[in-house]
């Protein structure tokens, strides 16, 4: 079994949220670690965001079931991304049979863009 999802966003989206909120949905929506790799950019943390959306999607339950942080997007040295699920999004996955994920999130004029893959037993 394959599951997949994409989204896509402005990234300006998240440059615009007002200042006197941003940190408190920066903390909301991210773990510490994906913070810290983004280091405060834009373009990444709007990457992230697509790809978290974009696993919500290939787990079939958007967010709202899992939350923001159950779904983490880490970087390699390389820059490659990688899946960590946690709490709801983790026991989904296992309920599904989902073991193995793949994400790419891509940046170009102004928007961000990721695809979720998730290969099932």
């Amino acid at each position: 079994m394959i599951k997949c999802g994409i989204d896509l966003l402005r990234t300006s989206r998240l440059a615009e949220i007002n200042p006197a909120i941003r940190a408190r949905f920066i903390r909301r929506v991210y773990t510490e670690t994906e913070i810290a790799q983004a280091r405060g950019d834009n373009d990444t943390l709007s990457g992230i965001f697509a790809a978290k959306e974009a696993v919500s999607k290939a787990l079939g339950t958007g967010i709202g079931k899992v939350t923001w942080q159950d779904i983490e997007i880490l970087h390699a040295a390389s820059g490659e991304p990688a899946v960590l699920l946690h709490g709801q999004a983790q026991q989904v996955a296992q309920t599904k049979g989902l073991v193995e994920w793949a994400v790419s999130i891509t940046h170009e004029g102004g928007m961000a863009a990721a695809v979720a893959v998730a290969q099932g037993l």
